[in-house]
């Protein structure tokens, strides 16, 4: 694979994978909408929503680069599930924690009064509500990559598309 190749694979990539999460990110959106809208509240956040689908895509698609060592690999799948979900999840944790901080620093007096602030303050509820869905975004991205792993590369799609089968396989 040549160099135009490659870039035109990761281009694809980070696309593909922007595009999942930021379909997550859209059922948050809507679902923070829908409830602000029940007390009266504007809510807007498109554009955060884009791009914290697009820095999550790069930093899932990175992170897969990790290997987890032989350990994991000798046991089922679903630890490596687990345990790619739960390092993900503690870096978005980090980050949003991290963001949060910065654009609070301003109002707060400094960056770690504003950590603090977020902590102690009712903003921090918001903070879990979008972990939650991101985790479950994860949770969901690394599933789907253990069948992609197991079945091969657009299996799993096949069989979405296929009919369902009118019986269950034989054991």
């Amino acid at each position: 694979m040549n160099t135009a190749e490659k870039v035109k694979h990761e281009l694809v990539s980070v696309v593909v994978l922007m595009l999942y999460f930021l379909t997550w990110l859209g059922f948050l959106l809507l679902l923070k909408y829908l409830l602000l809208a029940d007390y009266e509240i504007e809510f807007s956040g498109i554009s955060k929503a884009v791009v914290g689908a697009l820095v999550l895509a790069k930093v899932v698609l990175v992170l897969e680069y990790v290997p987890l060592g032989k350990w994991v690999r000798s046991k089922a799948a679903w630890v490596d599930v687990v345990l790619r979900t739960g390092m993900y999840t503690a870096g978005v944790f980090v980050v949003m924690v991290l963001e949060k901080a910065f654009e609070g620093r301003q109002e707060h007096g400094g960056f770690m009064d504003a950590m603090n602030a977020l902590f102690a303050q009712v903003d921090i509820y918001h903070l879990w509500l979008n972990l939650i869905c991101v985790s479950a975004a994860l949770l969901s991205y690394n599933i789907i990559s253990v069948v992609r792993k197991s079945l091969g590369k657009g299996a799993l799609l096949r069989i979405l598309l296929s009919p369902t089968p009118a019986e269950p396989l034989q054991q």
